[in-house]
């Protein structure tokens, strides 16, 4: 697949992923990697700063909300360093205000989780103003809420109590809906 996309990289093929999800962006490096880019990390909106004022990379994936931040400030530090890199912004709350911002501080495209790693290429390659395919095989109704539920309850440090307060539901309701398997 690499050798396919070689053409299309073109010959510096550095690209920046900033999520402070751990496991997701070790996964997505490695999944981009095996498709010919050359990947670095960062946890953080400082760490991402500091390595787009470094090392400005072509392509760069930022993750929307970071633990100490808002990731379109990186967007911004890259944007200013490398006008030509071509940026996605990814992000677990899919909000137009959101996107808006994100293509007006310089954003080439706008992602909502969860995206796999075809998505983000897609995305970091697309030529001009086309309407991006729909989805093959889309989330369901369900799981798009469920995925909803589980972002917050984690964001909320687990706390059931505070989870439900936040999503104006029931305490219980929302115990039930966590004790049962994700949809499909």
């Amino acid at each position: 697949m690499a050798d396919d996309l070689g053409a299309e990289l073109g010959p510096d093929r550095s690209l920046l992923l900033v999520d402070d999800d751990e496991v997701f962006v070790k996964r997505l490096a490695k999944a981009m990697e095996k498709r010919g880019f050359l990947p670095e990390t960062a946890g953080s909106v400082a760490a991402g700063r500091a390595i787009a004022l470094a090392r400005p990379p072509a392509y760069a994936v930022i993750d929307l909300r970071l633990e100490d931040g808002n990731g379109l400030d990186v967007v911004e530090t890259l944007r200013e360093r490398r006008p030509d890199s071509r940026i996605v912004v990814l992000t677990g709350y899919g909000a137009i205000a959101t996107a808006v911002a994100a293509v007006k501080i310089g954003a080439t495209d706008y992602l909502s989780k969860p995206a796999d790693a075809n998505d983000v290429t897609q995305a970091l390659l697309a030529k001009g103003a086309a309407i991006p395919t729909p989805p093959e095989n889309p989330m369901s109704a369900d799981r798009v809420r469920w995925e909803h539920i589980q972002r917050v309850y984690e964001m909320c440090d687990r706390n059931v109590s505070e989870t439900a307060r936040r999503l104006s539901m029931h305490r219980r309701t929302l115990q039930r809906i966590l004790a049962k398997r994700s949809p499909k």
